[in-house]
């Protein structure tokens, strides 16, 4: 008798050793792989989103706040794992200079009935350009006493 408890008591903790690394190794590459998810869709819906008549006017990069927001959710619900609940959230859309605040929220595998364990990842962007502007424009911008200069005024 004392053998066969033995061995229910193997087999159980290692079930539950089992369970833990499953458990750790889902969140971890779980966290890495929404990271790398949110970066590429955000990267890729600035892009979208770029104004090119108003690059082409004043030669600076401007996001349309709307098209970068439809154009992320649409890219983040191709890609997104269906097994996990996502919260997307967005925070300080700027469109001159393009930055993005991207919050998002996934559950785990340990999710209860009244709790979730959840990840959060967080990524701020840049939309930076190589090009170099033109001086007058940039002479422009620069010159309080020109129009395109000037201070708005209410």
């Amino acid at each position: 008798m004392n053998k066969a408890m033995l061995t229910v008591g193997i087999i159980i903790l290692s079930l539950a050793t089992l369970l833990m690394i499953n458990i750790i190794s889902n969140y971890s590459t779980g966290s890495e792989l929404d990271y790398y998810l949110v970066k590429e869709t955000s990267e890729a819906a600035m892009i979208d989103a770029i104004d090119v008549a108003y690059y082409r006017e004043n030669g600076l990069l401007r996001i349309d706040k709307e098209k970068f927001v439809e154009s992320f959710i649409r890219r983040f619900a191709d890609t997104v794992d269906n097994t996990r609940n996502y919260q997307v959230s967005f925070y300080d859309l700027n469109e001159v200079p393009p930055k993005v605040s991207v919050k998002v929220d996934s559950s785990t595998v340990l999710s209860f009935k009244g709790s979730n364990l959840e990840m959060t990842t967080q990524l701020d962007a840049i939309l930076e350009n190589t090009y170099d502007t033109d001086p007058l424009v940039t002479n422009e911008l620069t010159d309080f006493n020109s129009d395109m200069g000037k201070p708005i005024e209410e």
